[in-house]
């Protein structure tokens, strides 16, 4: 089975290989755009494809994304209703996101932006230590990835609370809330606020200055969703007015982020490029192999994401 690599921001074949060397017995990667004909492609790897993409390949039965979202693969024009899109499940994925969760975390709890000014400034000076129980996280998004965020920062002492669309069953000792009145019924409880929602009609600009403004006082924001979750304007206006006091970004509406963007240099936010986490060459391969023989059986591939709701 052929398969197009298709990407307008990241060079695939150089990023994942690996795992296209790993199933090159059985699918034939080719780069996009095919020649001379497409039209014995039947699927797609793809990160961001351009507009026109699947125009060119009028066989193409389902397109894998290379990561949990699939927002981007969604949103192209060319995408017709009768191609699968199709996620990559990767447990190590959830792992990585959790480290990372919990660092930016602990770093607003232990105070170590205050710190590291304090260094740069050769000031000695112990800051009062707030225990994890006194500082509540909030969690957007209850998936696979939510619930392993959720157990972990439970497990060091965060009083965790997680908001979804529908209700959700959760273990002791976390808190579930769901719907308009959950969400802020949550975040009046919550210093913390970490984003690990997808991308969708519902959640697009949700990051906003009502979710600011209900949050603590003082509180925090980890943002590793999508970068159109946040207004960005009002996540300035929050931290210069003080509703929160410091952001850890990860996910920006343009990417890279452009060149003189103030969030390259705001004092009170962290910003990493698009890496929380990533999906392992074996996954992807794994994911490839599956969809490849959904196809040949006429299937629904597994993993294929529920086009009305968006994952």
């Amino acid at each position: 089975m052929r398969c197009a690599i298709v990407s307008r921001s990241l060079d695939l074949r150089a990023y994942y290989g690996a795992a296209l060397d790993r199933v090159a017995d059985r699918i034939e990667s080719i780069m996009h755009p095919a020649t001379p004909s497409g039209e014995d492609v039947q699927m797609a790897l793809a990160w961001h494809p351009p507009a026109d993409a699947f125009d060119h390949y009028p066989n193409l039965r389902a397109v894998c994304t290379i990561g949990a979202g699939a927002d981007n693969v969604l949103a192209c024009p060319s995408l017709r209703p009768d191609i699968h899109v199709v996620r990559v499940v990767d447990p190590a994925q959830a792992r990585l996101m959790c480290g990372f969760v919990l660092w930016h975390v602990i770093w607003h709890q232990r105070q170590f932006a205050t710190y590291l000014a304090n260094q740069q400034a050769q000031v000695w000076k112990r800051l009062r230590q707030r225990r994890p129980q006194d500082v509540p996280v909030g969690l957007l998004g209850y998936g696979e990835i939510g619930r392993q965020v959720a157990t972990e920062l439970a497990g060091l002492g965060f009083p965790v609370a997680v908001w979804s669309r529908t209700p959700k069953a959760v273990p002791t000792p976390l808190r579930s809330y769901h719907g308009t009145d959950g969400l802020f019924a949550m975040l009046a409880e919550t210093e913390v606020l970490v984003n690990l929602l997808p991308l969708t009609a519902a959640t697009r600009g949700l990051l906003n200055a009502d979710v600011f403004g209900a949050m603590r006082k003082g509180g925090y924001l980890v943002q590793v969703g999508r970068g159109e979750h946040l207004v960005e304007a009002d996540l300035l206006a929050a931290l210069d007015s003080g509703q929160l006091s410091g952001a850890s970004l990860d996910v920006f509406a343009t990417e890279p982020l452009p060149h003189g963007h103030v969030f390259w240099s705001h004092p009170k936010i962290v910003a990493t490029p698009h890496d929380a986490c990533d999906v392992s060459i074996e996954a992807v391969a794994d994911t490839l192999l599956a969809t490849a023989a959904a196809i040949s059986a006429g299937q629904r591939p597994p993993a294929a994401v529920d086009r009305t709701q968006g994952y």
